[in-house]
């Protein structure tokens, strides 16, 4: 097939970092236009390798590797921001690398986060970066407690996270993240948590999808609900602008996802991740474009799809631990799409799999 020339043809390989569920579905999405996937990660499960068109085991940081990666694939993206920059940043030498490494710089720095942020005009709460004991306490008696202390990198999931409940917590709190450089943060009074889906193409073109709902259950994302309630829909056009300039800013090409605490001052700013994301998996069956196919779409320099819902009402929900057992009832429901990652053990507070329902009456 012929195409112009910023635009990456059907047939073309994307190198994909990283081998879990988001690699995953990217890779379907991918097959569905066309596209050849190679995975590259150094797990000894990946079960984003079950859909790709290849995979490499190995350790992100091996040259000769990414060498490999660099001549096979004609574009590259990452399924997550917890990859090293160092084996970005060389691949961004060689290929294209989208989105780019200052989306991951970013990203990987909660500190540098929340300040980028708030450069752009969003709303954070009241936080600190903390690199010692000392100033962990000064930072509890300035912000005050309750709060919670987050390790400057890593985490998800409620993982690297401890809270202080008051300043006698402090300490032992310290010790809980190791010792590590973190923030803390103030507590926010908020009545909803919710997520913007934010997809900008590789000519700047910017789209959005409509707010979820986002419910959590022990840090871990549990529920996404759409149209969200008023309280969040009132806070849909400056959240999504916010979203937008933050794209803008890093010269973002992907999707771009911002998740927010919805207060009476306005959406607080939480944290970002420059990537496809698990409040967004309602879009698969929810969305007229999901954001897997979008993403695709953007780092290839195609037209971004449409972001309207398919129904009157989605709802996504989480399958963690042995929630995935129940397979077989959701598939007797009618209604419901299941989504299973090939995942082998099951843990407590792995995400094993989803679903989807959608109303269109």
């Amino acid at each position: 097939m012929s195409a112009p020339s910023a635009l990456l043809p059907p047939g073309s390989t994307i190198g994909i970092l990283g081998g879990g569920q988001l690699g995953r579905m990217l890779a379907v999405a991918a097959a569905q236009l066309g596209y050849r996937t190679h995975i590259l990660a150094p797990d000894d499960e990946s079960v984003a390798a079950q859909t790709a068109s290849s995979f490499t085991r190995a350790d992100y940081h091996s040259r000769i590797v990414l060498d490999e990666m660099a001549a096979q694939a004609d574009v590259v993206t990452y399924e997550f921001e917890n990859v090293a920059l160092g084996p970005v940043t060389y691949l961004a030498g060689k290929v294209p690398v989208r989105p780019g490494a200052k989306s991951l710089e970013i990203a990987q720095d909660r500190a540098r986060e929340k300040a980028f942020v708030g450069d752009l005009g969003g709303r954070t709460a009241p936080w600190a970066l903390v690199t010692t004991r000392e100033e962990l306490l000064d930072a509890v008696a300035t912000i005050g407690a309750p709060a919670i202390l987050k390790t400057l990198r890593l985490g998800y999931d409620g993982k690297g996270q401890v809270r202080i409940h008051d300043a006698a917590d402090a300490e032992a709190a310290w010790a809980e993240i190791g010792e590590r450089p973190a923030i803390l943060e103030g507590f926010v009074e908020f009545s909803h948590e919710f997520s913007i889906i934010t997809v900008r193409g590789l000519d700047g073109s910017l789209t959005s999808y409509p707010p979820p709902w986002n419910e959590h259950r022990d840090g871990i994302l549990a529920r996404s609900t759409l149209p969200a309630p008023a309280e969040i829909a009132r806070h849909w056009t400056e959240a999504a602008a916010l979203a937008g300039r933050v794209a803008d800013a890093l010269d973002h090409v992907g999707v771009l996802t911002l998740e927010f605490f919805a207060t009476p001052d306005g959406p607080v700013f939480n944290e970002m991740a420059p990537r496809v994301h698990n409040s967004g998996h309602w879009t698969i069956e929810g969305a007229e474009t999901s954001q897997f196919e979008n993403h695709i779409r953007a780092i290839c320099g195609l037209p971004l799809g449409s972001t309207a819902l398919t129904g009157t009402r989605v709802e996504m929900g989480n399958l963690i631990g042995d929630e995935a057992d129940d397979w077989a009832a959701l598939l007797a429901e009618p209604g419901v799409h299941l989504h299973l990652y090939g995942k082998g053990d099951v843990r407590p507070g792995r995400k094993m799999g989803h679903w989807t329902r959608v109303v269109r009456s």
